[in-house]
């Protein structure tokens, strides 16, 4: 480490260090803790804040803290279990480098169930090795999170309050936050530190995307119970996770029971009808009732997840990733991967544009960089459930035909291949006719006996 980095962190430290979980936690001076002037751009790297320590925050400090770029990363919450089926495709577990102790489950079978209560099992196309994997947030996120510290990152418990944008386009972003670890020795805990670039990674709710005015977006509500269930219940959903759709569980969306380790996460959400978010959940738990029977609720989480991309992910030197910048995909509510894959390229990009963190990057750049090439990789991803949820989740109808279709093994085998693997999936054309065709002929069949649709919207 250079010494203008050893004499700008000993400002930075306090006096006393704890550990929160396996995490460092570094408390900072009351006073700003301010840049040091740059003579030359050989002299200090940029230094970069992350504010959020999810996946997708603690990928993006962990990539800038193993090239040696100063990087403090921002968490409230050290022990955080967000709400969250808690799904990972096969191709993450690889390319994060997941160790197998924090799969609490490998999913190799999925249960669909219609509105009028039709069962279809999917899973037959997965080869031996191929599994969905199952974790508990507040696992995955702490792994993630105490590797990026490891590497380097400087973590930081506590909430930024708000942020002092620059007037130009190289003085430093004052980032002012309460420090937590201050306030439990009785010590002020306003601090302020100062950054030439920041990562919001702080969820739906992001104070890095109100500072930027990055615009609004459409949300979900998610509310998910944690069920402890008798252990001869528990085996029967070992390797097997439910998905039940209909206007009772959601409007708009599914319901799901996935295993955990020693439990169940049974939730549901919406966008169109939030207030009513518990009575979706009530009536996903009456519609696995005699499986669930004789559980246990060990906690009860709820969180907004974001539905479609903000109008703005990089304003100046300020960019989103993760929910913050709303890479959740609709259909099938996915974010995890996401999050992570876009703090990881955010970073990447970051890297490349300041020639390893020797330069100050303008908002040009990093639109150019991580924005244009997470657009070229994933906007048909996207684009394609967008499509499937507007057409399979608007009524009853849609959701009895979608069911059905899943019965059949192309269906299971593209959206399988194009799940685990994060690649839209190319099918044989002729399989293709055959599927628009089943796909009239579902929609036929389902007119006659999908149950009528009770909460329109």
């Amino acid at each position: 480490v250079g010494t203008n980095q050893k004499l700008r962190w000993s400002k930075v430290c306090s006096q006393s260090s704890s550990y929160m979980g396996n995490s460092l936690v570094i408390a900072a001076r009351p006073s700003v803790v301010r840049r040091a002037a740059r003579s030359s751009s050989l002299e200090m790297k940029i230094r970069v804040a992350v504010v959020g320590g999810g996946p997708a925050g603690s990928c993006a400090a962990e990539t800038l803290a193993q090239a040696g770029v100063e990087t403090v990363i921002f968490e409230r919450k050290m022990d955080n279990a967000k709400p969250c089926g808690g799904a990972i495709p096969l191709c993450m577990v690889d390319e994060f480098n997941l160790p197998p102790e924090i799969i609490d489950r490998k999913v190799r079978k999925m249960k669909m169930i219609s509105p009028s209560n039709r069962e279809v099992d999917v899973g037959r196309t997965l080869k031996p090795h191929e599994y969905i994997g199952m974790t508990r947030r507040e696992v995955l996120d702490g792994y993630l999170r105490d590797r990026a510290i490891s590497y380097g990152a400087k973590p930081i418990n506590g909430l930024v309050t708000s942020i002092d944008i620059p007037k130009n386009d190289k003085d430093p972003y004052v980032i002012h936050y309460a420090d937590y670890e201050s306030s439990k020795s009785g010590e002020e805990n306003s601090r302020s530190m100062e950054f030439d670039v920041i990562i919001g990674a702080d969820g739906a709710n992001s104070r890095v995307a109100k500072a930027m005015d990055a615009g609004d977006y459409q949300y979900a509500i998610a509310f998910q119970e944690r069920i402890k269930i008798p252990d001869d219940k528990m085996k029967y959903y070992e390797d097997l996770a439910e998905m039940y759709v209909g206007d009772d569980v959601s409007p708009d969306f599914y319901a799901w029971v996935f295993p955990k380790y020693d439990h169940v996460g049974v939730g549901t959400g919406t966008v169109v009808d939030r207030p009513s978010i518990k009575k979706y959940q009530n009536a996903i738990r009456e519609r696995a009732a005699a499986k669930l029977a004789g559980g246990k609720i060990l906690k009860i989480e709820a969180h907004p997840i974001p539905e479609h991309p903000r109008p703005r992910r990089v304003v100046g030197r300020m960019a989103l990733v993760g929910d913050a910048a709303g890479y959740v995909t609709k259909c099938s509510g996915e974010g995890i991967y996401f999050a992570a894959k876009s703090g990881r390229m955010c970073a990447e990009s970051l890297l490349k544009i300041t020639k390893n963190g020797e330069n100050i990057p303008t908002e040009k750049q990093i639109k150019n960089s991580y924005i244009k090439d997470w657009d070229r990789k994933y906007w048909a991803t996207y684009k394609v459930l967008d499509i499937l949820q507007s057409v399979f989740y608007r009524d009853n109808v849609g959701r009895e035909a979608f069911v059905e279709l899943c019965e059949d093994e192309y269906v299971q085998k593209v959206t399988f291949d194009s799940y685990l693997y994060k690649t839209v999936t190319k099918g044989s054309p002729l399989e293709d006719i055959k599927l628009l065709f089943n796909t009239a002929g579902s929609f036929l069949r389902a007119n006659a006996f999908a149950p009528a649709d009770v909460n329109k919207f």
